[in-house]
């Protein structure tokens, strides 16, 4: 066959296929694509429940895990759906904020759908608020600002992150403030104050209803370092003679941290206008800094804790849950701060002026021996402190309620001490 019959050939074959009809069923019509799914989590109905969801066709197995959650435990299994869509309702839930995240097929992951988000010191969680609380919902009032504020510390060597709540009004005026220095507890970050913590919300809703005088907050990262590497530090530890190894964040805080508020921030100047307050390891290292420094603070907080390079508890049985009042007893450590302190704990000049020390602590809280220990101590050497044991454990639902309560008391012309 020559070019030219060849050429003809196949341009008859393109016309023929051109003209052929289809084959029966099929069509040449574009195939529109199925929209995505979209799903909503959480979802908080009126009556205090909450829904979670999350889309993961291929998961195996997906599990509701949370902190603080009443009735969460080691968390709950979700249900699949014929779209993939795996789904939990639980409740109804107290009024307040609650961390969260998915454990899919072993992994945890956060919520995809939800762009609340709370830090802690290695670990990144969902957030959901159910509101009805009248200490830290978001309220028609004026509200402060919380900044995310890097300095550099000396004491460290490296930059650090530390948050900071102005009161309403603060960047229009020149007025000075007095400061309260509040610290978060282990394995968090300076972020969790502010997040699950609420506490510019509950400052607002304080200072709006004129049970707060308007104050600065530092909230500060009390880790220097990755959580789980090694011992937390300045923490006497069960069934060793050791010495705690030392706290760096109270060399940071010393050093670095006050000078820079002091000197960036309008506040005023003297011990009756600083408080410092903290929870869990961020009440033991308060204790630290502030009974070795009683001349720079007239107010102290203890949430959740006690002097815990003091007191230790036996080491706990495998598998068994630490008991709020199991024993505890001074450490060999414990003996040798005490004598370091002893000067300064039985300082009676430095004590007129404290105007507050108060310790709160739940009743099923598991550090609830140490914080009553620690509060006879205090005591024996001539503090009076106020002592506040409510309902509940070691959760964010009581420190928010201690944190309100502490922060109506603070900066008032009346003496508590």
């Amino acid at each position: 066959m020559n070019i030219g019959k060849l050429f003809t050939c196949i341009v008859l074959l393109l016309v023929v296929c051109e003209l052929t009809p289809p084959v029966l069923g099929q069509s040449t019509a574009p195939t529109a694509q199925q929209p995505p799914l979209i799903v909503t989590s959480p979802e908080v109905s009126t009556d205090r429940q909450i829904t979670f969801r999350l889309l993961a066709p291929q998961a195996e197995g997906v599990r509701l895990t949370g902190t603080d959650i009443p009735g969460m435990g080691q968390g709950k299994p979700m249900t699949r759906s014929d779209k993939g869509i795996w789904e939990i309702t639980i409740g109804p839930i107290p009024s307040g904020s609650y961390r969260y995240n998915f454990n899919v097929n072993g992994v945890p992951v956060i919520d995809p759908r939800n762009p609340l988000a709370s830090e802690s010191n290695n670990n990144v969680w969902s957030l959901v608020h159910v509101p009805g609380s009248e200490i830290s919902d978001t309220k028609n009032v004026p509200h402060g600002a919380v900044a995310a504020v890097t300095y550099y510390s000396t004491a460290l060597g490296k930059f650090r992150r530390l948050h900071i709540y102005t009161p309403p009004g603060y960047e229009l005026g020149q007025s000075r403030f007095p400061v309260f220095f509040l610290l978060h507890g282990a394995g968090d970050s300076d972020d969790a104050w502010t997040s699950v913590g609420r506490a510019g919300f509950i400052l607002d809703n304080l200072i709006a209803a004129r049970k707060a005088r308007p104050m600065i907050v530092v909230m500060p990262a009390g880790h220097t370092r990755p959580t789980g590497r090694g011992p937390l530090p300045g923490i006497a530890q069960p069934g060793s003679s050791a010495a705690p190894a030392p706290d760096e964040f109270i060399s940071d805080f010393l050093i670095d941290i006050m000078p820079y508020v002091e000197n960036n921030y309008r506040v005023l100047a003297g011990r009756e206008n600083r408080a410092i307050a903290g929870l869990s390891i961020g009440g033991n290292q308060t204790l630290n800094i502030a009974l070795t420094n009683l001349g720079k603070f007239g107010y102290i907080g203890v949430f959740s804790s006690g002097l815990l390079n003091v007191f230790a508890r036996p080491t706990p049985v495998a598998g068994e849950p630490p008991a709020a009042n199991a024993p505890v007893q001074i450490t060999p450590a414990g003996e040798i701060w005490l004598k370091q302190q002893q000067a300064s704990l039985d300082d009676a000049n430095l004590k007129k002026e404290l105007r507050l020390l108060w310790v709160g602590i739940g009743k099923d809280d598991f550090l609830l021996s140490a914080s009553r220990s620690t509060v006879e101590l205090l005591k024996q050497h001539g503090f009076t402190p106020v002592s506040r044991e409510s309902e509940g454990g070691h959760t964010w639902i009581n420190w928010r309620n201690y944190l309100s309560e502490f922060a109506q008391q603070l900066f008032q012309t009346k003496t508590v001490m």
